[in-house]
């Protein structure tokens, strides 16, 4: 039997990210019964905390753990549920007495840590995770490489594993690394029954096509600012690094290299992100043809905008289009585009 604590942070925590998860696995054990026969069933779970009762949501919700840390001398696997996007050092700075825990589990017993969306950042602060990919909610992976810079943040993935280390991408996406979990131990027909029971789309890579682009500004450069002004005010020009460089009587090299201190892209990255949101926007809520939109944001190429878009999205401009365009009404062959 292996021993499941999910943790129930101070504060700010996200309910269903430790509730979903409970519900999950209990399930998993009911269905394993009843398919083998009343075999003892696979997870031992229990909801784990500093204290025994917490409040979350300022007090309109509290969970009562079976167990403090004091008491689980060990454990198989730990889970780290998600946060409100409220102020995040705060929430890793209340949350200080899960770290050396953490930590002791996973180098003493061998313990596996998922973390779940903005989790990922008390998972990260016990530096398991320096050198190794790390998904979190695509708002918050600035944030994360800004704080911890050993972590190899991907911005694109739903699920993560590295090293019986396990992150997800945001918000509900920690349904698609529980699954992920329930497979890995118990296989893959009891996976699909999960997926299935609680309607979760099962084998979920990508997170890029929910990603809102809305321009990393949290810097001090005001130069570096004032290009990122420029770039979002003519989306339909093409612009060159060698041309904003001059703008700004910067040197090309020194240019990238603030951009990319200031931002964490490149400037060639901060104009295609740019772009490819506006074509999203545009795709979404007008009736242009993918031709007209791919003109309308500096592309002239087909096959360079169709590689940019699905680069950053995950899926190509038709398939965008007819997913999130309910007024759709042109029928352009997704083999074109």
């Amino acid at each position: 039997m292996k021993h499941v604590s999910i943790l129930v942070p101070k504060s700010n925590a996200i309910l269903s990210s430790v509730i979903g998860p409970y519900k999950i696995f209990n399930a998993a054990n009911e269905f394993l019964a009843q398919t083998e026969n009343g075999a003892q069933p696979p997870f031992d779970i229990h909801l784990v905390g500093v204290e025994k009762d917490t409040v979350l949501y300022d007090g309109a919700f509290s969970i009562h753990c079976d167990k403090v840390l004091s008491e689980v001398e060990r454990t198989d696997l730990i889970l780290i549920p998600s946060f409100k996007p409220n102020d995040l050092l705060a929430d890793v700075r209340n949350n200080q007495e899960f770290v050396p825990w953490i930590k002791k589990q996973r180098l003493d017993h061998g313990a596996e840590v998922a973390s779940f969306c903005l989790g990922a950042f008390i998972l990260a602060e016990t530096g398991l995770v320096d050198g190794k990919q790390c998904a979190t909610h695509w708002a918050g992976t600035d944030v994360l490489k800004k704080m911890y810079p050993k972590i190899n943040v991907v911005s694109n993935k739903v699920v993560t594993e590295e090293d019986g280390l396990y992150t997800s991408g945001g918000a509900y996406s920690f349904l698609n690394l529980v699954v992920h979990l329930i497979e890995k131990y118990c296989g893959r027909d009891t996976a699909i029954f999960i997926s299935k029971f609680f309607e979760i789309e099962i084998d979920r890579e990508s997170q890029n096509q929910f990603a809102i682009f809305q321009g990393q500004k949290d810097h001090e450069d005001q130069v570096i600012k004032q290009a990122q002004r420029y770039i979002e005010g003519n989306v339909a020009d093409k612009i060159s690094v060698q041309q904003l460089a001059g703008m700004y009587s910067v040197s090309r090299r020194n240019f990238v290299r603030r951009f990319k201190k200031a931002t964490q892209n490149t400037p060639l990255e901060y104009i295609q992100r740019v772009k490819i949101e506006a074509a999203k926007k545009r795709l979404e809520s007008t009736q242009h043809n993918v031709a007209e939109v791919m003109f309308g944001v500096g592309y002239s190429d087909q096959k360079a905008f169709r590689s940019v878009f699905k680069k950053y999205v995950g899926l190509s401009p038709v398939a965008y289009k007819s997913k999130y365009n309910r007024d759709l009404v042109d029928f352009e062959s997704p083999t074109t585009w």
